[in-house]
């Protein structure tokens, strides 16, 4: 299968579990990211019919056409998922991705995640098995390999490939190495260089800068942007800017707490009083950095309602100096 809906050379915001929720996919894509993904979603959990799994299916038109990303072992379980998910969510969603890269102890505990890049046969017959019953493209994402002894990313995308997969995503660090060191762009690269199916770079894109070396040094399809957007939606942005050899001006003090207030005031609407205790991780993102900061995480996580985050990060923004 195609993927008609990436433009050339896409720039994706990577799921990421307790993070990219609804609200704050939607604000990425109105910041230039090209295609977003549901945080990941285990079949069993929606097979089971759990409530938590069902509600991270939620998509917006403003960030589709999107992606959902499933994690599980099973081959069978995981078809009976994806033939569900096209049948209950035709027209909103554009591919099916496969987890193979989680490092999360209490997923690569129970085999799946990255602890699938230990059974490349297992994860062989995954991946068939939800491409034959999935009307969506199925695409994988995976690391380097487990550990530094067991690099098997060359060998893991053929896989991937020959069992149908349309696309690959490869961060370049090891289950081992969870998100401690630096990420091997060679191993992006080799992929690359080993299968025909388009291969997104993922691992230490932070910049715009960034990006133009990643896409230089391995000669990726796309770049997959993960910790690099935590509280700084302006990447996408920034990195758009880059690649097209144009100019950038990051946001001011100020525009970072603007967009954080945007952020808390559509994850209010999305999940209502929840927001306030959701919200504090993403606001000591955006404000990392900005003089006082240490000050205000101590008071944003004191704060138990939405009302008083807005009043908090009003006062904080009407603080810091116009240029």
């Amino acid at each position: 299968m195609t993927l008609p809906f990436l433009p050339t050379f896409p720039i994706l915001l990577a799921p990421m579990a307790g993070v990219t929720d609804l609200p704050y996919r939607a604000l990425c894509r109105e910041l230039g990211c090209d295609f977003t993904y549901t945080e990941m979603i285990s079949a069993k959990g929606l097979y089971y019919g759990g409530a938590g799994s069902a509600a991270l299916l939620q998509t917006s038109p403003l960030e589709r056409p999107c992606g959902v990303q499933l994690f599980g072992r099973e081959p069978a379980l995981m078809a009976q998922m994806a033939r569900h998910i096209c049948e209950r969510y035709a027209g909103e969603l554009a591919v099916i991705d496969i987890n193979m890269g989680c490092p999360a102890p209490k997923i690569t505990g129970n085999g799946e995640g990255s602890a699938l890049m230990l059974e490349p046969a297992l994860a062989g017959r995954i991946v068939a098995a939800v491409a034959k019953a999935s009307a969506l493209p199925v695409t994988v994402k995976f690391r380097k390999g487990y550990d530094g002894a067991r690099g098997n990313a060359v060998e893991f995308a053929k896989v991937a490939q020959d069992s149908g997969a349309a696309m690959v995503a490869v961060h370049g660090r090891t289950r081992e190495q969870m998100y401690q060191g630096k990420a091997d762009w060679d191993v992006i690269a080799a992929v690359k260089q080993a299968v025909h199916i388009p291969v997104i770079g993922n691992g230490d894109v932070f910049t715009g800068a960034d990006a133009v070396r990643m896409r230089a040094h391995t000669g990726c399809d796309g770049i997959m942007v993960a910790r690099g957007a935590q509280g700084n939606p302006f990447i996408f942005k920034e990195i758009k800017a880059a690649l097209a050899g144009e100019a950038y001006a990051p946001p001011t003090g100020r525009e970072r707490i603007d967009m954080a207030m945007e952020h808390l005031a559509r994850m209010a609407a999305w999940k209502g009083e929840r927001a306030a205790v959701e919200m504090r991780k993403h606001l000591a993102w955006y404000v990392k950095g900005l003089r006082g900061a240490a000050a205000l995480r101590v008071r944003v996580n004191q704060a138990t309602d939405v009302a008083a985050l807005k009043g908090l990060l009003e006062e904080y923004r009407d603080a810091i100096p116009v240029p």
